[in-house]
């Protein structure tokens, strides 16, 4: 191994897992440092993957010359923070979604990214998946699109995390800034990341996260705490781009819904395409309409794999030998899009872009 990556990870709850398992198995990065608030929780993933230096102060993980790139795995509310202060130390920087909380936040990220030179690449794992990466490619050689309308789901009937997740002031809002962006940027990236030029969003509080629920059981933070909630159940849009392409998207960690869904699907002027559940290719050939499934491993995204890839791009880009596929300037339009999400919500209209 020549040349390594050095990596620090900085938060070590539930999504670090991901990232540390898979740097652990690039032979091209080799994890040097974590930091968590709990130096307890920061202890054990260094035990765990022979990991160095351990620290509960991010500024003394940045001051460590020996790292060359970080992950960021904190709250919402701490991504900015936390990456301008990695930029100007001169680290390149995977940072999980979202960006931010905030427009504003993206926005004074991406001037720090152009300051430093260094790059920053926005955790929108899905990007990198194999499907994804399948029907980029029929998309880019003309045989689906131009898409002109996508629709995406992403329904939990029992599965608000509580702890950070349901707290606003530490993650910026629920499902949709949380679950959402995911399916939002993957067909807004699929679309050919069209200019906004309106939304018309809703979100509703009217079931709280249900934690009287028995006999069912769903994912909890590590904080969980029942009293509180300060996030939306679930959210709904439109969004009208200003090439004529549409999306509409809803998303819940909570709905009186018969079971959890998870669908993407994008409609084209030569094709479509069902992303999720299972991946199909909709296509017309001698005036016959066809469905085809491909042959690969996985027809939906697979977790562990998808941030594997992710993962392996990133340390591609530190070492030179790619552009990452999701740039800091990608965060800030996902993050004008949950904003104006939750911004026509509140006004109870649409709102325009300029």
């Amino acid at each position: 191994m020549s040349n390594p990556i050095r990596i620090g990870v900085i938060g070590a709850g539930s999504i670090s897992e991901m990232h540390f398992g898979s740097y652990s198995k690039n032979v091209d990065a080799v994890l040097v440092a974590v930091c968590d608030l709990k130096e307890e929780r920061a202890k054990a993933k260094a035990e765990k993957y022979d990991i160095p230096n351990v620290y509960t102060d991010y500024n003394e993980l940045l001051a460590n010359p020996d790292i060359d790139a970080v992950s960021i795995c904190t709250w919402n509310n701490t991504h900015a923070e936390i990456s301008i202060a990695a930029l100007k130390a001169g680290k390149h920087v995977l940072c999980e979604k979202p960006l931010s909380k905030t427009v504003e936040e993206a926005l004074a990220v991406e001037a720090a990214v152009k300051e430093s030179g260094k790059t920053l690449q926005v955790g929108f794992v899905r990007r990198y998946a194999s499907n994804t990466r399948i029907v980029k490619a029929f998309l880019d050689n003309g045989e689906i699109g131009p898409i002109y309308y996508a629709k995406a789901s992403c329904i939990r009937k029992l599965g608000n995390p509580g702890g950070w997740f349901a707290d606003v002031e530490r993650s910026g809002g629920g499902p949709l800034i949380d679950i959402g962006v995911h399916v939002i940027d993957l067909c807004w990236y699929l679309m050919g990341k069209p200019k906004v030029k309106s939304i018309s969003g809703n979100t509703y509080n009217r079931l709280g996260n249900r934690s009287n629920v028995k006999n069912l059981k769903f994912y909890k933070a590590a904080d969980y705490d029942a009293a509180l909630n300060t996030v939306e159940d679930m959210a709904n849009a439109l969004v009208r781009f200003e090439n004529g392409a549409s999306l509409l998207v809803d998303v819940s960690f909570t709905l009186h819904a018969k079971q959890d869904e998870l669908t993407v699907k994008l409609y084209g002027e030569k094709g479509g395409v069902e992303l999720e559940p299972e991946l199909t290719l909709i296509t017309e050939k001698y005036d016959t309409i066809l469905n085809a499934t491909p042959q690969i491993d996985n027809l939906s995204f697979e977790f562990v794999q998808g941030f594997q890839d992710e993962i392996n791009y990133f340390v591609e880009v530190c070492q030179g030998k790619k552009n990452t596929i999701s740039p800091v300037q990608d965060g800030v339009e996902i993050m004008k899009i949950l904003c104006g999400v939750y911004e026509s919500a509140t006004l109870g209209k649409e709102i325009h872009f300029d």
